[in-house]
C-alpha cells in the first residue's frame, strides 16, 4: 500500500515572509534615493584626491557666503593652511576702509612695542619685539565693535572673551622673533585664563618680507602656492604673506585644551614697504576689560 505524501500545514508561510523582507528593502532603497536627491545624505569620497594631513600642497578653499550689503565688496573665501599648528586664512576678512580707519586711529598714539613679563605680567622693553604698537579698547566705537563681532562670528568664540585690539607698525628691518601667544605662568592667565587663539589682521601690503612664519608647523611647507615669493626668513617654516584685509587665525590651544607646542610663530624683517597690522587675543574664559 503506498504512503500519501506529506505536505506542510503552513505552505504559505516562508512565501510570505519572503515577500515582507523583499518589500521592506524596496522600501529602505526609496528611502535611500530620496534622501541622496535632497542632499541630506552623502557618499563618502575615498578616493586619493582628498587633501591629507599636513599636506600643503592642495589648499583648502571655501567660498564665504555674502551678505545683502556686500555688493562691490572683494570676493570673500576661507583657506585651510595648516593642520599643525590649526591655520586658517580668512581673505578680505576686512575693507580697505577698515584698514585704513584702523591705521588712523592708532597713527597718533604709537609707541615702541614692548613684550609681557612672565613673572610681574607688566610690559617690558625687549630686542625680539622691534616694531611699534597701540591698543584700542574693546568696543570703543561702532566700527571696532562691527570688526569684533565679525571675528566672533569666525572664530565661534564671543566678544567677551577677546582682548582690546592690538595695531603695530613694522618698518624696514623690524620684525618679532618667534614666541608663543599662550602663557607659562599663572599671573597672566587671571583674567580669562588662557589665549586659546589669535586673529592677526593684515591692514597693508608688504613689498617684500614681512611674512608670518610658524617654523614649528608640520607639512611640506614649500609647496604653498606662494613659496617662490616669500623670503628667506619666511621659508624658515609655513608663512602667510601679508595682504591688505586678509585675517589669519590660528589656535594656541589643542582640541582637548593642551598648549599647542606648534603654534611657535613669528613676524620676519620687512625688506621693503611697511607692514601693518592688528591682532585680536582670544581668551578660553571671558576678559574683563
Amino acid at each position: 500500500m503506498g504512503t500519501k505524501a506529506r505536505h506542510s500545514r503552513f505552505p504559505s508561510r516562508k512565501s510570505s515572509s519572503s515577500t515582507l523582507i523583499f518589500t521592506l528593502l524596496i522600501m529602505f532603497t526609496f528611502v535611500i534615493l530620496i534622501l541622496l536627491a535632497l542632499g541630506i545624505l552623502s557618499i563618502p569620497n575615498n578616493s586619493g584626491n582628498s587633501p591629507k594631513p599636513n599636506d600643503l600642497s592642495s589648499i583648502v578653499r571655501n567660498t564665504v557666503e555674502r551678505g545683502d550689503g556686500d555688493e562691490g565688496r572683494d570676493e570673500q573665501w576661507v583657506e585651510v593652511i595648516s593642520w599643525e599648528p590649526r591655520a586658517y586664512i580668512y581673505h578680505n576678512f576686512l575693507t580697505k576702509e577698515e584698514c585704513e580707519y584702523l591705521i588712523g586711529l592708532a597713527k597718533p598714539h604709537m609707541q615702541k612695542s614692548t613684550v609681557v613679563d612672565s613673572e610681574t605680567g607688566k610690559s617690558r622693553d625687549s630686542r625680539v619685539r622691534t616694531s611699534s604698537g597701540t591698543f584700542l579698547a574693546r568696543g570703543r566705537d561702532k566700527i571696532i565693535r562691527d570688526i569684533e563681532n565679525k571675528i566672533a562670528s569666525f572664530t565661534f568664540i564671543p566678544v567677551e572673551h577677546g582682548e582690546g585690539l592690538q595695531v603695530l607698525h613694522y618698518e624696514v628691518g623690524q620684525k618679532y622673533e618667534s614666541h608663543y601667544d599662550y602663557f607659562m605662568d599663572e599671573y597672566n592667565t587671571k583674567n580669562g585664563g588662557q589665549r586659546i587663539a589669535t586673529v592677526l589682521m593684515y591692514l597693508s601690503d608688504v613689498e617684500e618680507g614681512g611674512e608670518t612664519v610658524f617654523p614649528a608647523a608640520k607639512g611640506n611647507i614649500s609647496a604653498v602656492p606662494w613659496w617662490n615669493e616669500l623670503s628667506e626668513c619666511g621659508k624658515k617654516g609655513l608663512s602667510v604673506k601679508p595682504k591688505m584685509g586678509d585675517a589669519l587665525l590660528f589656535w594656541s590651544m589643542n582640541p582637548d585644551a593642551s598648549l599647542d607646542p606648534s603654534s611657535l610663530h613669528g613676524g620676519c624683517p620687512v625688506i621693503k614697504g611697511n607692514k601693518w597690522s592688528s591682532t585680536k587675543w582670544i581668551r578660553v574664559n571671558e576678559y574683563n576689560v
